[in-house]
């Protein structure tokens, strides 16, 4: 049943406003717009971007943590400080886009994280945490800004683009996982690997630096013309839905065991004796085959009105690759690597579509989706730092394991609830 939007602050329902320019302001940048082979390639250079920074790090976390003297729940917060960011950067990036233009708020979101990425690996250890803020935050803005850029400049291919979007973000993961360790060796230290992933962003920003002023350009054209934005129309309140919050929880319980495995993944194979350029080979192919999970779940989904089976079975995947990582961690690496990386892209695609299938309009739609990433996020930067203290408190990842079960468990109550045919 639909509320009319009550007087106070709503932080998601202010930022989804900021969304939309006012007509002449749009119909001014599509009379500007770039080329679309430019806007493509703009895409997928920031689309490499919105992981790499965030998977170079998992491969190398010991030789930080030993750099800088740090216990496990320390080293921790090199996953965790992006998460928290990522879910407060989150709120911001409409208005900023709504003020500056998207172009100009994507460009300057990569030239934010080649800054951020160059920090990180400054001596001091504040620097280190500070560029993962910086990190953390420009990665929110591609989040935000990406889905709706791809609907707007492609709005009959919108399907397939997000389909590239979505695959070259994994890619940029599994390379940067991948070549972390090789580039280690090759630039003598955990320092040069990190660094050189700016050379990747400021590429991306050049992209883009076009596509602004184009932009920026469009919007000086219609400005004159513009007319006040209409009001946000009303729509359920979300924080009194049962599906809204099981749809948010999910994608937050997901982004946490995605983030955990990030964190602690590559650590977890080594302690078990695995070398450390097998085990990044490990955790590199684990990212690869998301692209499988993140292409077929949400095609089933789809297809179907109630989710509950799927979600159950994807989640069951899971449980199978956490258990085998408890019980026989290296001997069977690349089998429970393969389920789980099929199964955590199964789940990112499945709580994406639901926020889609469990609402009535794209305005519910938006709203949700802010929600759910923005909690979400929030959420999931629990996870890094809570494995990490319960490691360094039982010398062991035994219980840590667990708790990822526990957290499979947790999973599959959610996609019971949010798999139902059901309406916002």
């Amino acid at each position: 049943m639909s509320e009319t939007r009550p007087d106070t602050l709503d932080p998601l329902i202010d930022a989804e406003e900021d969304l939309a320019p006012a007509p002449p302001v749009a119909a001014a940048r599509r009379t500007l717009r770039a080329h679309p082979a430019l806007v493509m390639t703009g895409i997928v250079l920031a689309s490499l971007n919105m992981r790499a920074a965030l998977a170079g790090v998992s491969p190398l976390m010991g030789e930080i943590g030993d750099h800088f003297h740090l216990a496990a729940a320390a080293s921790s917060l090199v996953t965790t400080i992006p998460l928290i960011f990522m879910g407060l950067g989150s709120i911001v990036a409409p208005k900023l886009a709504r003020r500056w233009g998207t172009e100009a708020v994507l460009c300057g979101a990569l030239l934010l994280l080649g800054g951020g990425i160059l920090l990180r690996v400054a001596p001091p250890v504040v620097a280190l945490f500070a560029g993962c803020a910086l990190v953390g935050t420009a990665i929110a803005l591609l989040n935000v800004l990406m889905p709706g850029l791809v609907k707007r400049d492609f709005p009959d291919r919108a399907a397939s683009m997000t389909a590239l979007y979505s695959t070259t973000l994994i890619l940029g993961a599994t390379g940067s996982a991948a070549l972390s360790v090789p580039l280690e060796d090759a630039l003598g230290g955990w320092r040069g690997s990190l660094a050189s992933w700016a050379l990747l962003a400021a590429v991306a920003a050049v992209a883009w630096v076009p596509q602004a002023v184009i932009a920026r350009r469009g919007t000086r054209h219609g400005r004159a013309a513009a007319t006040p934005v209409q009001p946000a129309r009303s729509g359920p309140k979300l924080t009194r839905s049962p599906i809204a919050w099981q749809v948010t929880l999910m994608m937050g319980t997901q982004s946490l065991v995605a983030y955990v495995c990030i964190a602690w993944m590559p650590t977890v194979f080594t302690d078990h004796g695995m070398s450390k350029s097998e085990a990044g080979m490990v955790y590199a192919f684990y990212t690869l085959v998301q692209m499988a999970g993140s292409f077929v779940v949400p095609m089933a989904a789809g297809r179907l009105r109630d989710q509950r089976a799927l979600g159950a079975g994807v989640v069951v995947l899971m449980a199978a690759g956490v258990t085998g990582l408890l019980t026989a961690p290296v001997e069977g690496a690349w089998v429970w690597a393969t389920l789980m990386g099929v199964a955590q892209g199964g789940l990112l695609g499945l709580a994406l579509t639901l926020m889609v299938l469990r609402t009535r309009d794209a305005h519910t739609a938006s709203r949700l989706s802010g929600m759910a990433q923005t909690w979400g996020y929030l959420l999931a930067s629990v996870g890094p730092f809570a494995i990490g203290a319960v490691h360094q408190a039982t010398d062991s990842w035994t219980l840590p394991i667990a708790l990822l079960l526990v957290a499979c468990a947790a999973l599959l109550l959610l996609a019971m609830g949010a798999g139902r045919d059901r309406k916002i």
